[in-house]
């Protein structure tokens, strides 16, 4: 079945341009759901197979087969990823352990659920081995699935029954993700549990039952044919549909869009099956079958690949070069996966592969062009590597983050007129020439709009009326502000999710420091419904400016909370928007080494940026 080799190479190049752009290609987190719905059917089809050929099923052969295909090369990857992160930051070993031991355990999916991570160490690197949530959840299926799929085989069900019985598993699975999902809230659980995700596994299973292989013949009629790839050809469509319009974070994909683009993938794994099919021979076509062989090892070298060689804040935007590089060195250790690894265990097991490689095996395949392979590739992920590395942060975050503090700030005290009302000097930073004279335009730009005031102007009322409603960032800025607009009420609190906002502005309203201008920095923790943003906007109605402040993260979510922001600010007339991600591109040195919290300079800057924002006249919309 070349087909399938095909869809395999377009789902995992849809999951790898996820991760490495997920502001721009969101969908194609839906490649792992493509690969769910393909496991259920291939292994179904397998083990009914061996049923009606043996008249029972080898589970002990079986869960070998599987072992043997999967573990020695995860095994290479966790000591690759190990090594390397040895040499080049060991301070992060014991950090990651759990994740090495998650992994080993196949159970990744449930420790990313369950486990408990601090504010800090969500920002902090993410881990390379964040990707293996969806390899525990086929295991945990390899594992459970042929004991009950046997008991149903023993028992002697019809093939519809058998197939309803798959289905109605798969609804149930659905309906859990639908009633635990929240809009608004972070939808982890619902996104890596094992049984919200099993309905993709059942539909492959149940598809295995009613259209075996074995049974599909080439010698069919012109009209099957031709049904067979209209219906391959439209599920073919949906799926790339999906992936082209889809976010992690819309309530459609929990709602049933998940299981939509695994019906979709089911309707083309048929067609593709099907041995008459065009669609399969198209499909098949060397280059994607080339790939699709090697899915296994390109999925499990491509995240360590991209995590281990992009920078932290990534504000100098899309890097085509680092991507081709990163998509380079994936592809060819996952080449010398399947050839020295994956396929010579498989076929012959590990006896036979110790016993091949040092001899007749490496001389049938290392030929002399390929010995350089290894360090050629080691030299460019080094060279990858070194184009990820951020400049270092002037200075370390604000003291307030370090203490994971909540801060509600009544108005400040004017400052002396003799002291002024500056954020004092601009950390230095190493540049020379035409690019340190624009930024130091920039920031001075920027802070002219809340100039020192003299005591004829009321220093004291500069932010009076002013209300700020924020997270751990806004918590960071909250001593320039103050400076920068004397009287300004902050509430900011690590952790704060929009969601949070409404009843923070309610307090602040009963108590009397909602005032009539009022900032909302809100997103860095995670993505929210468009329904809450628009609520929280609607009870401000009577505010006479409203000053949405978008996110630089680097997490999934950034592109979705950023362009919520920027429909509302459109729509709503008090509204206008302050668009951080933009002004702080190509300004790696105001983050600290999270990518997302300022240091002393940056804070500055995004001070300055948010006084100006308050105070410039509202334009009519």
């Amino acid at each position: 079945m070349p087909g399938i080799d095909g869809l395999r190479a377009l789902a995992v190049l849809a999951v790898i341009a996820y991760h490495l752009y997920p502001g721009r290609a969101p969908g194609g987190l839906l490649g792992v759901g493509i690969f769910f719905v393909l496991s259920g059917y291939l292994i179904t089809d397998l083990l009914i197979a061996e049923w009606r050929r043996e008249g029972r099923l080898n589970l002990k052969s079986f869960w070998l087969r599987r072992f043997r295909r999967l573990l020695p090369a995860m095994l290479v990857l966790l000591s690759a990823v190990a090594a390397w992160i040895w040499l080049a930051d060991r301070s992060r070993l014991p950090s990651l352990q759990g994740d090495f031991l998650a992994a080993l355990a196949y159970v990744s999916n449930w420790w990313l659920v369950y486990r408990e991570v601090s504010y800090f160490e969500s920002f902090g690197p993410p881990s390379p081995l964040g990707h293996f949530w969806s390899l525990a959840v086929e295991e945990q299926f390899y594992l459970l699935w042929p004991l009950l799929l046997a008991l149903g085989l023993r028992l002697q069900l019809r093939r519809g029954w058998l197939a309803g019985a798959m289905l109605l598993g798969a609804s149930a699975s659905a309906a859990a993700m639908a009633l635990l999902y929240e809009p608004g809230a972070d939808p982890s659980r619902i996104y890596y549990g094992t049984d919200t995700r099993a309905f993709g596994l059942l539909i492959g299973a149940a598809l295995a039952v009613v259209w075996p292989s074995g049974k599909l013949s080439a010698g069919t009629s012109v009209r099957v044919r031709r049904i067979v790839d209209w219906a391959g050809t439209a599920g073919l469509f949906a799926i790339l549909l999906m992936i082209g319009l889809s976010s992690r974070y819309d309530t459609f994909l929990y709602r049933g869009g998940f299981v939509l683009l695994s019906l979709a993938a089911a309707v083309t794994v048929a067609a593709l099956a099907h041995p008459s099919g065009h669609l399969g021979r198209i499909m098949g076509c060397r280059p994607l079958r080339w790939l699709g062989v090697r899915s296994y090892g390109i999925y499990l070298w491509h995240y360590p690949v991209i995590v281990l060689s992009s920078p932290a804040a990534g504000t100098d935007g899309i890097s085509l070069t680092r991507a081709a590089l990163q998509l380079t060195v994936t592809i060819g250790l996952a080449a010398l996966s399947w050839t020295f690894i994956e396929e010579p265990i498989r076929r012959g097991g590990m006896n036979a592969w110790g016993t091949q490689l040092p001899g007749r095996y490496r001389k049938r395949h290392l030929k002399p062009d390929m010995r350089w392979a290894v360090p050629a590739l080691l030299l460019l992920f080094f060279c990858v590597s070194c184009l990820g590395e951020n400049p270092q942060p002037t200075a370390a975050p604000n003291a307030l983050l370090a203490k994971g503090s909540e801060r509600n700030i009544a108005p400040a005290p004017a400052p002396q007129p003799d002291q002024g009302s500056g954020t004092g000097p601009v950390s230095e930073t190493p540049g020379t020439g035409a690019d340190e004279a624009d930024e130091s335009a920039e920031v001075a730009e920027a802070a002219e709009v809340a100039p020192p005031a003299s005591p004829e102007d009321g220093p004291e009322e500069a932010g009076k009326g002013i209300t700020a409603i924020g997270d751990s960032v806004l918590l960071g800025t909250a001593a320039h502000l103050e400076k920068l607009l004397p009287g300004i009420v902050v509430d900011g609190k690590v952790g704060r999710q929009l969601a949070q906002a409404q009843e923070v502005a309610d307090r602040l309203r009963s108590e009397g420091k909602l005032g009539s201008r009022v900032i909302i920095e809100l997103g860095t923790n995670g993505a929210f419904a468009k329904k809450q943003l628009e609520s929280l906007l609607r009870s401000l109605a009577d505010a006479e400016r409203i000053v949405l402040v978008n996110t630089r993260v680097p997490r999934p979510w950034e592109g979705t909370v950023n362009g919520m922001l920027k429909e509302a600010s459109g729509r709503f007339a008090n509204t206008t928007l302050v668009d951080w991600h933009a002004a702080s591109a190509g300004k790696a040195s105001f983050f600290a080494a999270d990518g997302v919290h300022l240091n002393a300079e940056g804070s500055e800057y995004y001070a300055s940026l948010l006084a100006k924002a308050v105070r410039k006249p509202q334009s009519p919309k």
